[in-house]
């Protein structure tokens, strides 16, 4: 009967997932035990992400000041120094000037849409398409203005409900400041003691597991630091283009749209699209050539990006196929919303480290056990 279902092997497998659903309905029964270490988790997280990003930033910089004789400590003080000052440049100096072009982009974005609309209605009256527009029949007048009434009265009854969510929203905020305040504090110790974590945590395992598991930790560390510097580095690159491209063309906003472009970029794929929305439509707005020349720049742009910059900085570092990425992203921003999007391909490749080394390891257990045919041949013999 074993033989019949696949044997032992399959026996195993099966019994294996029979116990872990056991294991998942039993913890789904008690779930509430275990909410304590939800809130300590979901509480700590934030923090911990956004220190790692930093150190890994910081780190290339800390080993520098390190070949320069400056002992760790102080090398740390002098980085925090300079971010200190770097951070309150950009608060006096650049902020302000973001935050009002982006007010009045916000003012200004629903007369843009509006525009937008009635210059496509206006093309496609004059188009060879015409025809069959008008079949249609569509109104863009009302169309506009039953869509501005939703608008309306879709914010008028969600005033409630915003009032009613104050609580929340504070808790949210209070938990994000929380969260920044912390990021020093962990950021300190993680660029004091970083190095030593691998060891630490190589020296807790069994004496068997330490060369695999240092292996994987190595492998971690440099697909996470290759990711994130480089992607870091590529959104910098990407966001000074932008800008100095649409200063040329004399696009309206442009410092915004190239600091959009940035932010933007650390997304794969869907970044760029988010990024030329607002910009499509401000050129549509303005005239032709306009669209014309922002099609210019934006082609200019990825084409650098794509072939010069990327490949330099980026290279072959994640080895994740563009489909894999694109439903990475689409499955974690489902399932974890923005923070999914933004640390999907990260987590992903993470992961991918840790299950290639075991399966790499399962490979070599059990091809070591398979018998040989030939050493099996002279067994035979000599029985």
């Amino acid at each position: 009967m074993i033989r019949f279902l696949g044997g032992e092997a399959t026996m195993f497998i099966l019994l294996s997932l029979l116990l872990i659903g056991l294991i998942i309905l039993v913890f789904s029964k008690v779930a509430f035990i275990f909410y304590p270490i939800k809130v300590f988790f979901s509480t700590v997280v934030l923090p911990i992400i956004l220190a790692t990003i930093a150190y890994y930033l910081l780190r290339p910089i800390l080993r520098f000041l390190e070949r320069l004789k400056i002992p760790r400590v102080w090398g740390i003080f002098i980085i925090f120094i300079g971010l200190i000052g770097l951070l309150t440049l950009l608060v006096f100096l650049v902020f302000p000037f973001l935050r009002m072009q982006f007010t009045n982009l916000i003012e200004e974005f629903p007369t843009y849409f509006k525009q937008m609309l009635i210059n496509i209605d206006s093309f496609l009256r004059a188009s060879i398409f015409s025809s069959f527009y008008n079949e249609m029949d569509i109104n863009i007048n009302k169309l506009l203005d039953n869509g501005l009434g939703t608008i309306g009265q879709f914010f008028a009854d969600t005033v409630g409900g915003i009032a009613s969510g104050v609580t929340s929203f504070i808790s949210a905020l209070t938990g994000f400041v929380l969260a920044i305040i912390t990021v020093p504090f962990i950021l300190f110790y993680l660029l004091k003691d970083g190095e030593k974590l691998p060891i630490m945590i190589k020296k807790m395992l069994p004496p068997r597991l330490r060369d695999d598991a240092e292996d994987i930790m190595r492998d971690a560390d440099h697909q996470i630091s290759a990711y994130i510097q480089g992607q870091i580095l590529v959104a910098i690159c990407i966001g000074i283009m932008v800008s100095i491209g649409f200063l040329i063309i004399g696009m309206k906003y442009a410092l915004l749209l190239g600091a959009l472009a940035m932010f933007t970029s650390v997304v794969p794929y869907l970044g760029p699209i988010i990024a030329i929305t607002p910009a499509v439509i401000i050129a549509i707005v303005a005239s032709p050539l306009m669209l014309v020349k922002l099609a210019a720049v934006w082609t200019i742009v990825q084409f650098v990006e794509g072939k010069f910059i990327s490949p330099q900085i980026m290279g072959k570092s994640l080895h994740v196929h563009p489909i894999t990425i694109i439903f990475v992203l689409l499955t974690a921003g489902s399932l974890f919303g923005v923070a999914g999007v933004v640390l999907g391909i990260p987590g992903y490749a993470l992961l991918k480290v840790v299950f290639t080394h075991m399966f790499d390891l399962l490979k070599l257990r059990y091809d070591k056990h398979e018998p040989d045919p030939t050493m099996h041949y002279v067994y035979s013999e000599e029985k």
